[in-house]
């Protein structure tokens, strides 16, 4: 039996965790906060329960493996989920809108042609199949797999089949970015487009750079479903913390980690701030890079030639809303209000004059849970946006998302009891990654640019978990995450993922 100290208490950390105490390892989570969790926050307040973090929940196979391999529970005897139906509402800048059925390619060709004219759809479902190529080639050595540690081969190829397109006396030319996807193969359909391009930008991720190998992005959503689980995305959180707790995993808050300690050449514990030390077979820390420097004081602890810690990534705004009167039958859980004006937003986004654009793109979640309201007569809506990271909101910004959201919410100002606005400083401070950065997924091509340093590091005995380690951020993310760390602990460096 081996100890185990593991820094942090988010999503990533909690599934190492579990899962090398079912393993027979002594393992004890020191977490800087008062709760678990990590990004999957929680506001309550006057009867109504926001999430902080994300509002819902793709691919649950990752933690129901999780429910399955730690105990006799499932995952669906601990949470109650529940698919959202229809899976997502679009409304274009054209003011066209379309509603997307959940995880049938068959009934989202049908509501493309039926909102966007005939073809829509079948040039919709050709894209899909090629992104299921990608995902095909790309699954297992971006999230079941430690990462490679000839990495630069994921880097350098790019595993999306693009069509070629003949030009006149020109070199034939091939999507090699989700932008050119949509102008080169979806008919120059700028709603479709739009559609697509939504994908990364959920995520962070400028479609204009961001690599073709993005299309399993929008794959992984439209075939595998999304989810809603009842009490919120803290729910899920509280459910993982609790199994963690059945199987004697011990918790420690309010103790922030301040220095792992080294002896003989490898981690050998941390120091916690009040100066005491706990010592350790094994290290896991599920923090930010820069957090992690500092408890190296510096050193670089990647491993040789290793993938470079991901930078410059956006945050997110999310403007919570307490609202009078009851949620109308038939509203979507799920709504996106695509920008007027995209080139302006991602210039703002990732160009040289940061801020929230006049027209941003809002998501705006309207869940059907009585767990979240203090009655049938209140309704709790959840507005994102992606901002700039480091991005000082003012109350100007927060308005502003706010209007955007009426074209969502018939009456919405009539209707507002109560507002909350949490930025990026607030995620900064919750997760400590610097300016609230977000991370996103991994992804092949682009030189390696999109892919998160391994989870092994150059330290023995220190492990990275979470979003900002392989295979990136994002819920299912962080669960497959502490699947490989419990691996290579458990297996040794010969560990090679799940068969």
């Amino acid at each position: 039996m081996a100890r185990i100290v593991v820094i942090g208490a988010g999503m990533g950390a909690m599934t190492a965790a579990a899962r090398l105490a079912v393993a027979g390892h002594r393992v004890v989570v020191y977490e800087r906060g008062r709760t678990y969790g990590g990004a999957l926050g929680r506001v309550e307040r006057d009867g109504f329960a926001f999430d902080t973090g994300p509002g819902l929940f793709p691919l649950p196979a990752v933690y129901r493996d999780l429910f399955v391999k730690t105990g006799k529970e499932p995952l669906e005897q601990c949470v109650e989920l529940s698919q959202v139906e229809p899976a997502v509402r679009h409304v274009f800048a054209d003011g066209t809108t379309t509603d997307l059925p959940n995880a049938s390619r068959a009934g989202v060709g049908e509501a493309l042609d039926a909102a966007l004219g005939d073809g829509a759809g079948a040039r919709w479902a050709a894209f899909m199949t090629r992104a299921r190529e990608t995902w095909d080639r790309t699954r297992r050595p971006l999230l079941e797999e430690p990462l490679y540690p000839n990495w630069e081969v994921l880097g350098a190829r790019e595993p999306y089949p693009a069509v070629p397109h003949k030009r006149l006396l020109r070199r034939e030319r091939r999507a090699a970015t989700l932008s050119e996807i949509g102008a080169l193969e979806l008919g120059g359909d700028a709603r479709l487009a739009a559609l697509l391009e939504h994908s990364a930008l959920a995520h962070g991720l400028d479609p204009r750079a961001t690599p073709a190998s993005a299309a399993v992005l929008p794959y992984m959503e439209q075939t595998f479903g999304t989810w809603s689980v009842r009490g919120g995305l803290r729910a899920l959180a509280t459910a993982v913390y609790e199994r963690c707790l059945a199987r004697r995993v011990e918790f420690v808050f309010d103790a922030p980690v301040v220095r792992i300690v080294e002896k003989d050449g490898r981690a050998a514990g941390v120091e916690l701030a009040d100066g005491t030390t706990a010592d350790a077979d094994f290290v896991v820390a599920g923090v930010a890079p820069t957090a992690l420097s500092r408890l190296t004081s510096g050193v670089n602890i990647r491993s040789e030639g290793d993938v470079p810690a991901r930078t410059g990534m956006p945050s997110r705004l999310t403007v919570l809303l307490a609202l009078s009167g009851a949620r109308p039958e038939g509203t979507p859980h799920r709504t996106v209000l695509h920008s007027a004006d995209r080139q302006d937003e991602l210039d703002r986004l990732f160009g040289e004059r940061p801020g929230l654009p006049a027209s941003p793109t809002v998501t705006v979640l309207r869940p059907d849970d009585p767990e979240l309201t203090p009655d049938g007569a209140h309704e709790a809506v959840t507005l994102t946006v992606t901002v700039p990271a480091h991005l000082e909101v003012s109350p100007a910004d927060v308005e502003r998302v706010i209007s955007r959201a009426e074209a969502a919410i018939p009456g919405l100002r009539e209707r507002l009891l109560w507002h909350e606005a949490r930025t990026p400083a607030d995620i900064a401070q919750a997760t400590g990654a610097e300016g609230g950065a977000v991370p996103a997924p991994a992804l092949a091509a682009a030189g390696g640019s999109l892919l998160h340093p391994a989870n092994s590091t150059r330290l023995p005995g220190l492990f990275a978990v979470g979003g900002w380690s392989h295979p990136g951020g994002g819920l299912p993310h962080a669960g497959m995450s502490g699947a490989l760390v419990a691996g290579l602990i458990v297996e040794g460096p010969e560990f090679r993922g799940s068969q």
